[in-house]
């Protein structure tokens, strides 16, 4: 009934190109998907809805269909192998909805598919296989499968696929296997083991490496500062390169925050909560255009390379929780976009250093467990440090110069006041 007050409407537009309604909600709006009867349409938006059927066969005869969004709805069921009849399909998002099963293999007939978002489904089982059929699209750019569910294996297409993809995330799932390379590559909060692979130094354009929550081991590539799309500063010709792409949580001070439109300006590599090894490659000084770089729960060992000062955009930098040696080198202090930092629980030594941001991190939790680390963390005072703070000259301390003057004051009131009570003394005599 309550589909009469529109769609009779609607469905005499037959040269009707692009048909949007999303966040409608409207008590005329049916809580199944309206039946469509013009095959002339070429965009189909019914996003952000309380739709809440299986995909209803009509949608199978829009064919020149070339944008279809139905994300953010409750749609259910399985997705069926008449997909494969929207050859025209390039923009493809059915995330943040309840799927269910497997993705047909007729998905291989989208061939001019550009973009597919199948994020925040319940695609629980073997997923992955089916998807190969992905591999032969030459125009597609990007693969959202992040939050649906999917426990697998990686399987050995994935390696071809990552050849022609721009982004793909498929964080937040149950996936094993071994290890791809990327231009945009996240992997939060899965299985996979293996070192990672030397083929990332090869990736001129990554400027997202998200690997953190896994089981990784091994040495961080030497090459890793090979990147150069994090070697150069930002200009007005990355939004030309990069463009729209995706949507990506990404994990900043302990928070989830979620980038779509200005995604091309995050430059963030996290490899936390692994199990890697040995020295901070002296390479990862030299991606001077990264705004975030989390090693914390590691089993690094060795120094923080000296030079880390040359990360001058950085934002966050977090080396908590590994097995770091030697002192906080001095050159950080130039990391003046520096707003949170984290080194605690490593074996730090000698003093914490000190000048620009590092005035502002008054917080001990910042340095705690390292028992061999001191230095001032106030203006006022120093922490573990036996020593009392020098007080620079001019603001109340004395130097050298005033010492000595000082000293002769002294040293001439002594010889006056001798020669007075002398000459007295003798004249008494």
């Amino acid at each position: 009934m309550a589909t009469s007050y529109w769609l009779p409407t609607v469905n005499m537009l037959t040269s009707l190109v692009e048909l949007h309604l999303p966040s409608c909600r409207l008590p005329m709006l049916p809580l199944t998907l309206p039946s469509i009867n013009f095959t002339s349409l070429l965009v189909l938006d019914l996003s952000k809805n309380k739709f809440t059927s299986t995909i209803p066969p009509w949608l199978f005869n829009l064919t020149e269909l070339e944008m279809l969004d139905l994300t953010d709805n409750n749609l259910t069921g399985k997705l069926l192998d008449s997909l494969g009849y929207l050859k025209s399909l390039r923009y493809l998002d059915l995330s943040y909805n309840s799927f269910q099963d497997s993705i047909p293999k007729s998905i291989g007939n989208l061939t001019s598919l550009e973009e597919f978002d199948l994020a925040w489904n319940q695609m629980s089982g073997i997923i992955l296989e089916s998807l190969g059929e992905l591999s032969s699209l030459t125009d597609l750019t990007t693969v959202a499968l992040n939050n649906a569910r999917i426990s697998d294996t990686i399987p050995d297409w994935f390696l071809q696929l990552d050849l022609q993809l721009d982004y793909l995330d498929i964080s937040y799932n149950q996936l094993s296997g071994t290890l791809l390379s990327l231009k945009i590559l996240s992997l939060r909060s899965n299985s996979f083991t293996g070192s990672t692979p030397l083929q990332l130094c090869g990736l001129s354009a990554l400027h997202i490496l998200d690997f953190p929550h896994n089981n990784l081991f091994g040495n961080i590539p030497h090459c890793i500062g090979n990147l150069s799309s994090l070697k150069s500063e930002f200009t007005n010709n990355d939004t030309e390169v990069y463009g729209h792409e995706g949507r990506l949580e990404v994990v900043s001070k302990g928070r989830v925050l979620e980038y779509d439109s200005i995604l091309y300006l995050v430059n963030s590599i996290d490899l936390s909560d692994n199990n890697l090894s040995g020295e901070m490659p002296v390479g990862i000084t030299s991606l001077i255009k990264l705004g975030t770089l989390n090693l914390s729960m590691n089993h690094l060992t060795g120094n923080i390379p000296a030079n880390m000062g040359n990360l001058g955009l950085v934002e966050i930098l977090d080396l908590s929780m590994n097995k770091l040696l030697g002192s906080i080198p001095q050159s950080m202090v130039s990391a003046t976009f520096l707003n949170h930092l984290n080194l605690s629980y490593n074996n730090l030594s000698w003093k914490i250093a000190t000048g620009n941001q590092f005035q502002t991190f008054v917080d001990p939790s910042i340095y705690e467990g390292n028992a061999s680390l001191s230095g001032c963390l106030l203006p006022i005072g120093c922490q573990d440090n036996k020593e009392a703070p020098q007080i620079p000259s001019g603001d109340g301390g004395e130097d050298d110069d005033s010492k000595l003057e000082k000293l002769q004051f002294i040293i001439s009131m002594v010889i006056g006041f001798w020669g007075v009570f002398g000459t007295f003394a003798v004249k008494r005599f």
